[in-house]
């Protein structure tokens, strides 16, 4: 009993000490002097919708056409792969992948849990998710961190109405998608994000607690952090001078093409607190805890791969240079990152692993994630050759340092990766070292009218980085504040740990009834 006591007190403390890091990072980014958006984008940021625009302004705007919406039946359909290509990536890629990495006891227990994490974020995401990440939020200030309920169950709160004929804006001037294949796309990256957590937990991690997790962190964490840094008024009104706020992420003028803060740092911070949270398995560092099928994990990498190019292109939101830009770059960096993670290998112990090129390839592949169509293919091979020898100091002597068991290596890869990137994407942008800059929407008009093609912004390697910097704190802040909330309570009410019983015996067979392989 004192024991347990001893346990909840030390667990209590962890929430104060979260909920106390959060307010400091929060009061620090709230306090920081604003800098200028990439595209010097300070009329949006400093316009709340409820207070009148000053007459200058509102003359200005109305001087200004913006162009007839279009919607190219080559770029709805470019969407619509991406969003199955995405699909493959969680199952089976993801799936495969972290089960090859388990022991044989817990081989099926990892694809339930990617699996169950994943419908019931598809469900959530539809009901509530997609109005929470990118509607208006309910008030100026608010909506800087969350959406509103004008998407509720996918219906148009404006007349009740289906989104039939709602269209949202890409990236280009007078260029909309249809408002439903960009739902579906987004919502693949909440269920991916949740997915990449659970390698953290991995061998240990009670099922009603992964359940709960699927729900409770998505609505905490993830959807105010996709609303933070993709929230933001798009293209037209933008250029049309139109005052509007974006997210609070998105104001600082950090980039992230595909989600390096969204999706990986997100993940890789909520996994370390799991991990930290939930305690080592029992048999680390007493035993050898050796993946049981690297041919399984293999495939789920080439599976990741495969997908990612959906996942990194499809952000674009059109089909034109940036996404092919986009597709290249996904190529060169995981391609360097494999063979960055060898060299690093053979040199440090004498030998090349195939677990270490899998390894290799995924860092490559988030690294590249926030400079997807930021980073010429030169930049995109900087990043990969960089961030594998980074990661594998972080999954080995970082990790054996602060001696938490983080299964998967999801903070070492995802977390740590992610920062790469983010931090990088600042750098590779630049168009004089071969990035292709940033668009320049504050100035895309010309007599009164708004351009088809947009100008690049001039470049600022100390802000743009600062930027990046900033980005990259406010989610650390959040996520682990918010991850940490959420697992401690779960600990607390007994709902995250399997006895040790459990965990001896595996998962697969006490959790579920099932095994993944029979002799």
């Amino acid at each position: 009993m004192n024991r347990t006591r001893g346990t909840r007190r030390k667990l209590w403390q962890a929430l104060r000490i979260g909920s106390a890091a959060f307010a400091a990072g929060f009061a620090l980014c709230a306090v920081a002097p604003d800098l200028a958006f990439a595209q010097d984008i300070a009329p949006i940021e400093a316009a709340a919708p409820e207070t009148p625009a000053a007459p200058a302004a509102e003359e200005a705007a109305a001087a200004i056409t913006a162009p007839e919406a279009t919607v190219d039946k080559g770029d709805v359909t470019w969407m619509m792969v991406s969003t199955v290509l995405v699909l493959v990536m969680i199952v089976p890629g993801l799936a495969l992948f972290y089960s090859g990495l388990v022991r044989t006891k817990n081989a099926l227990s990892v694809l339930m849990q990617v699996g169950t994490v994943t419908v019931i974020g598809m469900i959530l995401y539809a009901l509530v998710g997609y109005s929470l990440s990118f509607t208006t939020g309910p008030t100026a200030f608010l909506d800087q961190f969350i959406g509103g309920t004008a998407r509720l169950f996918l219906i148009d709160g404006a007349d009740g109405s289906d989104l039939s004929d709602n269209l949202v804006a890409t990236f280009s001037t007078g260029i909309y998608l249809p408002e439903l294949v960009f739902i579906v796309f987004q919502m693949t990256f909440a269920c991916i994000t949740a997915a990449l957590v659970l390698g953290g937990l991995a061998e240990r991690v009670k099922f009603i607690g992964v359940v709960l997790f699927a729900i409770l962190w998505p609505l905490l964490v993830y959807y105010p952090m996709a609303h933070m840094v993709w929230w933001w008024p798009g293209p037209d009104l933008v250029a049309t001078g139109t005052p509007a706020i974006g997210g609070f992420i998105w104001n600082f003028g950090a980039l992230d093409f595909a989600g390096g803060t969204v999706v990986h740092i997100n993940s890789g911070i909520a996994a370390l607190m799991g991990a930290i949270v939930l305690g080592r398995r029992s048999s680390y560092k007493k035993e050898p805890i050796p993946p049981h099928s690297l041919m399984m994990t293999l495939i789920g990498s080439g599976l990741l791969w495969f997908g990612w190019f959906g996942f990194n292109a499809g952000s674009n939101l059109e089909s034109n240079y940036y996404s092919v830009l986009a597709m290249a770059n996904t190529f060169l960096a995981p391609a360097a990152a494999g063979f960055s993670w060898l060299m690093v290998e053979w040199l440090t112990k004498g030998k090349a692993s195939l677990l270490g090129l899998c390894s290799g390839i995924v860092a490559g592949l988030v690294a590249v994630t926030p400079a997807a169509g930021f980073a010429g293919p030169m930049g995109a091979i900087v990043l990969g050759l960089v961030v594998s020898p980074i990661c594998v100091f972080a999954c080995s002597a970082l990790k054996n340092l602060l001696g938490y068991d983080d299964s998967l290596d999801v903070f070492g890869i995802h977390g740590v990766g992610g920062i790469v990137g983010a931090l990088g994407t600042g750098l590779v942008v630049n168009p004089a070292w071969g990035g292709a800059g940033v668009v320049d929407y504050i100035n895309c008009h010309e007599a009164g009218a708004v351009l088809a093609t947009c100008p690049v912004a001039a470049y600022d390697l100390l802000t743009q980085v600062t930027a990046q910097a900033k980005g990259v704190l406010v989610t650390l802040v959040w996520s682990g504040a918010g991850s940490l909330a959420i697992w401690t309570v779960l600990r607390i009410l007994g709902l995250l740990r399997v006895s040790k019983d459990v965990e001896q015996e595996g998962l697969d067979l006490a959790a579920h009834g099932e095994a993944a392989y029979h002799p």
